[in-house]
Protein backbone atom coordinates (compact mmCIF):
# COMPACT_ATOMS: atom_id res chain seq x y z
CA UNK A 1 0.00 0.00 0.00
CA UNK A 2 1.49 3.62 -1.18
CA UNK A 3 0.04 6.84 0.18
CA UNK A 4 0.15 10.75 -1.27
CA UNK A 5 0.30 12.75 1.09
CA UNK A 6 -1.06 15.82 0.59
CA UNK A 7 -0.63 18.87 2.86
CA UNK A 8 -1.99 22.71 2.38
CA UNK A 9 -3.37 25.86 3.66
CA UNK A 10 -7.33 26.12 3.41
CA UNK A 11 -9.24 29.40 3.47
CA UNK A 12 -12.82 27.33 4.15
CA UNK A 13 -13.26 23.45 4.54
CA UNK A 14 -16.90 23.44 3.49
CA UNK A 15 -15.98 25.45 0.44
CA UNK A 16 -12.94 22.94 -0.01
CA UNK A 17 -14.55 19.73 0.36
CA UNK A 18 -17.17 20.57 -2.36
CA UNK A 19 -14.65 20.72 -4.32
CA UNK A 20 -12.87 17.44 -3.46
CA UNK A 21 -15.81 15.28 -3.73
CA UNK A 22 -16.44 16.67 -6.78
CA UNK A 23 -13.59 14.89 -7.97
CA UNK A 24 -14.53 11.43 -6.87
CA UNK A 25 -14.74 10.07 -9.86
CA UNK A 26 -11.29 11.26 -10.77
CA UNK A 27 -9.68 9.78 -7.57
CA UNK A 28 -12.19 6.20 -8.27
CA UNK A 29 -10.31 6.36 -12.13
CA UNK A 30 -6.46 6.84 -10.57
CA UNK A 31 -6.91 3.94 -8.31
CA UNK A 32 -7.01 5.61 -5.05
CA UNK A 33 -8.24 2.69 -2.63
CA UNK A 34 -9.11 4.93 0.27
CA UNK A 35 -8.50 8.68 1.67
CA UNK A 36 -8.64 10.16 4.82
CA UNK A 37 -8.54 13.86 5.41
CA UNK A 38 -7.14 15.09 8.61
CA UNK A 39 -7.14 18.57 10.38
CA UNK A 40 -4.49 19.47 13.05
CA UNK A 41 -6.25 19.76 16.20
CA UNK A 42 -4.38 23.48 16.98
CA UNK A 43 -4.83 25.09 13.62
CA UNK A 44 -8.55 24.67 11.76
CA UNK A 45 -7.12 26.24 8.63
CA UNK A 46 -4.59 23.20 7.19
CA UNK A 47 -5.28 19.91 6.00
CA UNK A 48 -3.32 16.91 5.32
CA UNK A 49 -4.91 14.41 3.12
CA UNK A 50 -3.47 10.83 2.68
CA UNK A 51 -4.79 9.11 -0.69
CA UNK A 52 -4.64 5.21 -0.53
CA UNK A 53 -2.89 3.27 -3.56
CA UNK A 54 -2.01 -0.07 -4.35
CA UNK A 55 1.73 1.52 -5.56
CA UNK A 56 3.61 4.55 -6.32
CA UNK A 57 3.49 4.47 -9.98
CA UNK A 58 -0.35 5.70 -9.85
CA UNK A 59 0.28 7.62 -6.73
CA UNK A 60 2.28 9.84 -8.85
CA UNK A 61 0.32 9.84 -11.80
CA UNK A 62 -2.19 11.27 -9.74
CA UNK A 63 -0.02 13.75 -8.15
CA UNK A 64 0.81 14.89 -11.28
CA UNK A 65 -2.53 15.26 -12.21
CA UNK A 66 -3.43 17.19 -9.33
CA UNK A 67 -0.47 19.62 -10.16
CA UNK A 68 -1.43 20.10 -14.08
CA UNK A 69 -4.94 19.89 -13.77
CA UNK A 70 -6.62 20.98 -10.55
CA UNK A 71 -4.29 23.11 -8.51
CA UNK A 72 -2.77 25.13 -11.36
CA UNK A 73 -6.68 26.91 -11.48
CA UNK A 74 -8.38 28.37 -8.59
CA UNK A 75 -11.89 27.62 -9.74
CA UNK A 76 -10.67 24.09 -9.83
CA UNK A 77 -9.40 24.38 -6.27
CA UNK A 78 -11.72 26.16 -4.02
CA UNK A 79 -10.85 26.74 -0.40
CA UNK A 80 -7.34 26.44 -0.98
CA UNK A 81 -4.52 28.55 0.06
CA UNK A 82 -0.86 28.82 -0.84
CA UNK A 83 1.12 25.97 -2.59
CA UNK A 84 -0.03 22.44 -1.40
CA UNK A 85 3.01 20.12 -0.62
CA UNK A 86 2.54 16.40 -1.57
CA UNK A 87 4.60 12.98 -0.50
CA UNK A 88 4.85 9.52 -1.66
CA UNK A 89 4.29 7.39 1.16
CA UNK A 90 5.32 3.25 1.87
CA UNK A 91 4.03 1.63 4.87
CA UNK A 92 6.72 -0.26 6.50
CA UNK A 93 4.79 -1.45 9.51
CA UNK A 94 1.64 -0.75 11.09
CA UNK A 95 -0.09 -2.07 14.46
CA UNK A 96 -3.66 -3.09 15.63
CA UNK A 97 -5.24 -3.13 19.31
Amino acid sequence: MTTLRIEHAITDYQLWRRAFDGFAEARAQAGVRSFAIRLPVDDPQYLMLDLEFDSAGPAQTFADFLMQHVWSSPASSPGLAGVPQTRILDILSTSER
